[in-house]
């Protein structure tokens, strides 16, 4: 027997209006929402109504709030804060596991699909991740080479595949900070740029074949140092 269509309460319609706001990047994470009078007027609901909506998206981790100073954005989408309280539980060789086999995804799809302007970015932050390494700027090389791993998904041109990889990669970021150290090796910089250079190239074939070969360069570097728990 089919059941009857719930309607949504007040509370939850504001709540999904106010998710849309932040999923559409219109309010981005780390900003300040509007205070509560111009919100009651934009959206035409009574304080309560509001006040309860949004402890509904606190609780669902998209909002937080601070002291005396307001509510912040604190994530993108609830998918974002379902996997990184996830990759909390997770061992770190699974969580590598899970950001390699996007990569690998996100590199055959971006040789096939990458634009002219795209190929030009790749090599320009391939650029950046081998200056940083060259002047031992760990750290700076840290960033470089994560924000090369997300152009390349980008270049795929699958919005999924790019949020998911964003949400992985910032969810375990801390956990990798010391394999991606190792990245800045001569052995593993180069397999990046064979990687980089078969994305122009347009060679899907040649682009997985690097990802597999730093993968399992990066999984035995992991095994090797006994990493466990997140």
């Amino acid at each position: 027997m089919l059941e009857k269509t719930k309607r949504l309460t007040l509370v939850e319609q504001v709540a999904l209006q106010m998710e849309s706001l932040i999923e559409s990047g219109k309010w981005a994470v780390g900003m300040r929402i509007p205070a509560e009078p111009e919100l009651m007027a934009e959206l035409n609901v009574s304080r309560n109504t509001l006040r309860e909506a949004i402890r509904a998206l606190i609780h669902a981790g998209l909002l937080k709030t601070k002291q005396g100073d307001g509510t912040y954005v604190c994530s993108a989408s609830v998918l974002g804060v379902v996997l990184q309280k996830r990759i909390l539980r997770s061992d770190t060789l699974h969580t590598l596991e899970v950001r390699h086999a996007l990569e690998r995804e996100g590199a055959h799809l971006a040789a096939q699909r990458r634009t002219s302007d795209e190929a030009n970015e790749l090599l320009l932050q391939l650029e950046r991740c081998e200056a940083a390494a060259a002047r031992g700027d760990i750290d700076g090389f840290v960033t470089e080479d994560i924000r090369l791993h997300q152009s390349i998904v980008t270049a795929s041109h699958n919005e999924i595949l790019i949020e998911l990889y964003d949400h992985i990669a910032e969810g375990s970021q801390d956990s990798i900070t010391s394999l991606t150290r190792y990245e800045a090796s001569a052995d593993l910089l180069g397999l990046h740029r064979q990687m980089v250079e078969a994305i122009i190239d347009q060679d899907a074939d040649r682009a997985v074949a690097a990802v597999h070969r730093y993968i399992a360069e990066s999984k035995a570097v992991l095994e090797a140092k006994g990493e466990g728990r997140l």
